[in-house]
């Protein structure tokens, strides 16, 4: 398995603002979503919690899975969770889209369905991706422009 790179001064300078162990879970999180996509893009901002998402794309409508960072534990979050293949009901959520999964301590990461359902949404964001259609090389477009003014 592919090691993930080191995280970033930055990514560490604002997991600083959490607890320790908060913060370290999120790093193997982190390490666990890259050792299964060394490509991925990974994308970090702040917003109500600190957010790492990962895509093929490098766009966030084609994130697989957000890592969400909150005060007491980690959120393993799966963008198209609703679709993914879940017959234990193990992933969180009611909603028509997302689900995710609670990581509170280090024993959690040992769960083998975490990486399942990693693997799974990769394998899933790969199917969507392919089934869109290919853009053209070559892409022409107009923007409405407004109307001329005759000066009289």
């Amino acid at each position: 398995m592919t090691k993930a790179p080191p995280p970033s001064e930055d990514l560490i300078r604002h997991l600083s603002e959490f607890d320790l162990k908060v913060g370290e879970l999120a790093l193997a999180l982190r390490e666990m979503v890259l050792e299964e996509l060394p490509a991925a893009s990974e994308r970090i901002f702040r917003a109500y919690a600190l957010v790492f998402w990962y895509s093929l794309s490098g766009k966030m409508a084609d994130a697989f899975c957000t890592i969400v960072v909150n005060r007491a534990h980690v959120n393993l979050m799966f963008n198209r969770g609703a679709e993914l293949q879940d017959p234990a009901g193990l992933l969180v959520g009611s909603g028509k889209i997302i689900r995710h999964l609670k990581v509170k301590r280090p024993e959690d990461l040992k769960l083998p369905h975490l990486r399942k359902f990693i693997r799974a949404a990769i394998k899933h964001s790969r199917a969507i991706a392919a089934a869109r259609p290919k853009d053209p090389l070559t892409r022409s477009r107009v923007r409405a422009t407004a109307k001329r003014r005759t000066v009289k």
